[in-house]
């Protein structure tokens, strides 16, 4: 019997209306571009945490997009498909795929979930270079409890695994390709998970309304943790990325700028890492967007000076060069650069150096500024190839 057309809503509808006052008090929301970005990140949240809460299998786990274009969080890196599958450290699971050809590809585990007061434990972290592939790109991985002589491509679950993160990625959207991959836990295979009744549903719509809290309180907080305390302005030097994915290094900083300023970041190409990439966010902590607009860029993508050095622009006026990196509105935000895939610590000297100037200095501050121009329909082609290069990737 339905006792009325909420029953099994009203905690997720509840969950929303205090989802959307966090966004309408947050500091990001005290401008009318800020709060109209909220509420954009909210429906991405909501879309994210419904998701989130209906692929809760572990028994029976697959893997889900847990960030996207439209489901943005935590910084989102626009070079990575992020994938998880919920686990549990008494059971068997069953990685099978086919190596893209991206730059990276990426495996980690972790103790249960980033809140507003910690950051989950990596009990495992590695990428491809630490299985067995063969020939035609395929792999198997297992992952399960401690066992003797387990073979190749057997990783133990630690005490307390509860997620399985898999991140594949691009350094050239154009040319490289994406990979397979799915899960599937090997002590139920066969099997089918109980059909949901009446309580478990109204549990997935309770559960879908704490992950929204709870993610949209710790990304609010995580800048904190991270970028706040640091000068504006300035960037920190390489060093390796919290949460134990060890064979990544990043360097991080916030920038306020007006709009007849822009801030010169150089940074050496580093050999050393087949991905290298920097990237805008706002203060919503989430990627600009990079679809449209070319708020990111690779190595691989950017221009690379005759001296070794990439030199990026980040500023509101148009400065006509290759790697400018537009801040679309946004006098403060978020700046990253992420080292992946590394065979070595990165020093100061691997490190980005910042310079705030006046956008009509950069001829006489950009060593290689004449080669570096490019034309609007050049910049126009660019952005178009961003765009189909987007969506091909999204698209498999």
């Amino acid at each position: 019997m339905i006792e009325n057309e909420f029953s099994l809503t009203r905690s997720f509808a509840d969950a929303i209306a205090e989802a959307e006052k966090l966004i309408a008090e947050a500091p990001p929301a005290q401008t009318e571009q800020g709060l109209l970005e909220g509420y954009d990140y909210l429906a991405g949240s909501i879309r994210a945490s419904l998701q989130m809460a209906w692929a809760y299998q572990r028994d029976f786990p697959y893997f889900t997009a847990s960030t996207g274009p439209y489901t943005k969080m935590g910084l989102d890196n626009p070079d990575t498909l992020y994938f998880n599958a919920n686990i549990r450290a008494d059971r068997e699971y069953l990685v099978t795929g086919v190596r893209g050809t991206t730059a990276d590809l990426s495996f980690q585990i972790l103790n249960g979930d980033y809140s507003p007061v910690v950051v989950p434990d990596s009990l495992a972290a590695f990428d491809d270079r630490a299985i067995e592939i063969g020939e035609d790109g395929r792999f198997e991985l297992r992952f399960g409890p401690a066992r003797d002589n387990p073979g190749p491509n057997y990783f133990v679950l630690g005490e307390g695994s509860s997620m399985l993160v898999v991140r594949e990625v691009h350094s050239d959207w154009a040319t490289e390709k994406r990979g397979e991959i799915r899960i599937r836990c090997v002590d139920t295979a066969g099997q089918a998970p109980p059909v949901p009744d009446r309580s478990a549903m109204a549990k997935r719509y309770g559960v879908t309304g704490k992950i929204l809290l709870s993610r949209l309180r710790t990304f609010l907080a995580f800048p904190k943790w991270f970028y706040d305390n640091l000068p504006v302005n300035t960037m920190t030097e390489p060093r390796s990325t919290p949460g134990g994915l060890t064979t990544q290094f990043s360097s991080a900083g916030h920038y306020e700028l007006g709009d007849e300023e822009a801030m010169i970041v150089t940074v050496p190409r580093c050999a050393d890492a087949p991905y290298q990439g920097i990237q805008l966010g706002s203060l919503w902590y989430v990627s600009l967007d990079y679809i449209n607009h070319q708020t990111s860029l690779t190595a691989d993508q950017a221009r690379v000076d005759p001296d070794g050095k990439i030199r990026f622009v980040i500023s509101e006026r148009d400065p006509g060069v290759a790697n400018w990196l537009e801040r679309n509105g946004h006098d403060r935000g978020y700046v990253q650069i992420r080292w992946q895939r590394l065979a070595r610590d990165l020093g100061p000297a691997d490190g980005p150096v910042v310079e705030v100037v006046k956008v009509d200095e950069l001829p006489d501050r950009l060593p290689f500024y004449d080669d570096a121009r490019v034309t609007p329909e050049e910049w126009a082609s660019r952005i178009a190839a961003r765009q189909d290069a987007v969506a091909a990737r999204m698209l498999g």
